[in-house]
C-alpha cells in the first residue's frame, strides 16, 4: 500500500507570451496521505486552477513529477493518463457537470461503464454511492428534477464511485447557499472519514478551508502552509 494518495514532487508550469515566459508554478510541493482532506486557498490568478489541472492529470507540468496512488505519470501516453485518471481520481466541480438527459443513477454509473465495466454492475455501484450520500429516493430522478444541492451530491457519489485515492473538488460549494454549502461540506468530511478517501478541497471559502485537516495557500504560483 503506498504511503501517499497524491503527491506533486517540485512542479513548475510555464507558459511563453509574446516571447516573455511566465511562470504560474514555482516549484510546488504536496503530499497528501490516504484519509486527509487538505484545503488550498488562495486568490484568483494565484495558480489554484493550473494546479488542479496538472494534480488531475488534466495537463503536464513542464518539470517535476505527479503520482497517483504510488503511480507516477511522467512519460505515460494520453490514453495510460487517462486510465490513470479514472481509476485514482475523482472529481467534483463548482458547477455540477451532470448529463440532463441521464438519472442519477446513471450519471454516477458513467464512470464504470467508461472504465468498461458492465452496466448491471456499474448501476449496482452508483446506488451504493447514492445512498452513501443520502440519495436513495432521488435515483431515478433526472438532474432537471433535483435541487442545487442534490445535483452536488450526486456528482460526489459519481467522484466516489470507482473508489479513487484522491477526490480533487474544485469551489464544491461556490454555486450553493450558505446553509447548503454547510451541509456539503459536512458530507465532504463525513465521506472522508468514513470511506479513508483522500481530498483536495480548492475554496474561497476561509470558514469551510478552515475545517480541512490541513489549510494551504497559493500565493503567486507557490504552496505554503496556511495555519
Amino acid at each position: 500500500m503506498t504511503d501517499y494518495a497524491l503527491r506533486a514532487q517540485n512542479v513548475c508550469k510555464h507558459y511563453a507570451e509574446s516571447g516573455v515566459r511566465i511562470d504560474v508554478l514555482n516549484h510546488v510541493n504536496l503530499s497528501i496521505v490516504p484519509g486527509e482532506m487538505v484545503a488550498v486557498v488562495g486568490a484568483s490568478g494565484s495558480g489554484k486552477s493550473t494546479l488542479l489541472h496538472i494534480l488531475g492529470l488534466l495537463d503536464i507540468p513542464s518539470s517535476g513529477s505527479i503520482e497517483v496512488a504510488g503511480q507516477s505519470s511522467e512519460g505515460l501516453s494520453e490514453a495510460q493518463r487517462s486510465r490513470l485518471r479514472n481509476r485514482g481520481l475523482g472529481f467534483v466541480y463548482q458547477f455540477h457537470h451532470l448529463l440532463a438527459e441521464f438519472t442519477a443513477l446513471d450519471n454516477v454509473a458513467m464512470p464504470r461503464i467508461v472504465g468498461r465495466q458492465d452496466r448491471d454492475s456499474a448501476r449496482a455501484e452508483a446506488q451504493r454511492f447514492l445512498e452513501m450520500v443520502g440519495l436513495k429516493e432521488r435515483v431515478l430522478h433526472y438532474p432537471g428534477q433535483l435541487s442545487g444541492g442534490e445535483r452536488q451530491r450526486v456528482a460526489l457519489a459519481r467522484a466516489l464511485v470507482n473508489q479513487p485515492a484522491c477526490v480533487l473538488a474544485d469551489e464544491p460549494t461556490g454555486n450553493l447557499d450558505r446553509h447548503t454549502a454547510h451541509r456539503m461540506f459536512d458530507l465532504l468530511k463525513q465521506v472522508n472519514a468514513d470511506s479513508k478517501t483522500a481530498f483536495l478541497v480548492v475554496t474561497h471559502d476561509a470558514e469551510l478551508a478552515a475545517l480541512a485537516d490541513r489549510r494551504l495557500l497559493m500565493d503567486a504560483g507557490r504552496l505554503v502552509d496556511a495555519t
